[in-house]
């Protein structure tokens, strides 16, 4: 393109409200909802206003993994805008990743329990080897937010492959974007995980690791074509390549979490990344409102020490074969679960929905669930579970959410509400 034509077509799209990165073409003027905050009292992240106030300079149009890496780039902390336009990709792969030193065949020689033994953890050339493809992968598919930022999917907007990482950033907003496939090239054997072993990786779909005032919202989650199903069985363990799809750990604070859809992940939502007391005591405060867990394994959500606020929001679950759990009760947390709908196959027992990691209470109420196309029928997950496991949980969380935006949807309404309103492509854009 001739300079004099390059220069038009920027300033063109300065007046339309929108700056460019490099490559960028002719784009829209910015949708009205990029600059939408965090409604009142809508769960902790009461506050959170993103890069709502962003200048016309500070507006983004993104279409390559590239593009995004310069429009996050950390130049400076005013509010910024970056509208995600097609779908994203790293620009490498599994192949260009390795060192030259490691194949998985010479790994899983290497560390076969037969000969490396159980009590152990990989060490040596081979895993050093690994360490280094796990770097270079890093580099190109997580992807630091800076704070006052929001991002925004236009029309189908898709993240395939990367990892969103807000790192000890705050005032985040993340909306209408696809995130699919964050697998990693590298999963670590770690034969003390558990009483088998346990292969495990590195990247989630989103990340919020020390994370304050942070609002996504009707974004969809998955593991696209690459389910955990088509993986193989190596030291008789599932090759996990797979990690969170949004996950909040290391002392994340005021996050809510609404109007998505979680779709076959296995590790679908951890909050709390250990049981040590630390940096994470009264912080880990989260709402997970008005999302779909459909066929998920587990953690919807799993949570440590955080004050979660969980309610209406629809879990289908079918897949009796991958299902798990869903609500994950760990050392000192305090989830509130409240007018929650469950869609299951009749080969999931109740007393499978909460799990006992180490917690000590919960509060549950208003809970409905229905098999298939049956009868809908009011029950009590916790009642369930403490019906046949011992010790019982406690009934009592401790606390009472207030902080929500208005009457919360009856539950026999919520499959409908969530499926009619949540996930990407239920914003408007125009």
């Amino acid at each position: 393109m001739p300079r004099r034509t390059a220069l038009a077509v920027t300033f063109g799209l300065l007046l339309a409200g929108v700056a460019t990165v490099p490559a960028s073409a002719a784009v829209p003027t910015t949708p009205a909802v990029a600059r939408e905050v965090l409604p009142a009292n809508d769960g902790w992240g009461d506050g959170t206003t993103g890069g709502s106030a962003a200048a016309t300079d500070h507006v983004y149009v993104v279409r390559t993994r590239d593009e995004l890496a310069t429009a996050l780039a950390p130049t400076d902390t005013a509010p910024r805008i970056v509208l995600v336009s097609g779908t994203l990709r790293p620009d490498g792969d599994c192949a260009s990743y390795t060192d030259p030193a490691y194949t998985l065949t010479d790994y899983l020689a290497a560390y076969d329990p037969a000969t490396w033994g159980r009590t152990t953890k990989p060490s040596g050339p081979l895993e050093d080897a690994r360490v280094r493809s796990a770097k270079n992968q890093a580099a190109d598919v997580a992807l630091k937010v800076p704070s006052n930022t929001t991002i925004l999917g236009l029309s189908n907007a898709r993240l395939v492959g990367l990892n969103l990482l807000v790192s000890a950033a705050d005032n985040v907003i993340i909306r209408n974007v696809r995130f699919e496939d964050a697998a990693d090239c590298f999963p670590v054997w770690d034969p003390t995980d558990g009483t088998t072993g346990n292969w495990n990786s590195a990247y989630d779909l989103i990340t919020l690791t020390g994370g304050t005032h942070v609002w996504a919202d009707h974004n969809t989650f998955s593991d696209g074509n690459n389910v955990d199903a088509l993986q193989p069985l190596y030291f008789g363990r599932p090759y996990q390549v797979h990690d969170g799809a949004l996950d909040v750990i290391r002392a994340s604070d005021l996050v809510t979490i609404s109007y998505n859809v979680f779709q076959e992940h296995d590790k679908t939502m951890l909050i709390g990344s250990t049981n040590t007391v630390g940096a994470d005591v009264g912080k880990l405060r989260v709402t997970v409102h008005h999302n779909k867990f459909a066929n998920v394994g587990q953690r919807a959500p799993r949570v440590r020490f955080g004050q979660v606020d969980v309610y209406d929001n629809y879990y289908y679950e079918t897949d009796e074969d991958f299902y798990q759990y869903s609500w994950g009760v760990g050392v000192y947390s305090a989830i509130y679960a409240e007018n929650n709908f469950l869609l299951r196959s009749a080969d999931i027992p109740l007393d499978a929905v909460v799990y006992n990691w180490g917690g000590t209470a919960m509060t549950e109420k208003g809970t409905l669930t229905r098999i298939g196309t049956g009868k809908t029928t009011a029950v009590n997950l916790l009642a369930e579970y403490n019906a046949t496991h011992d010790p019982d949980l406690g009934t009592d969380a401790g606390w009472t959410p207030t902080l929500r935006p208005g009457p919360l949807t009856p539950t026999a309404q919520v499959p409908t509400v969530v499926n009619a309103s949540s996930g990407a492509g239920h914003l408007c854009l125009s």
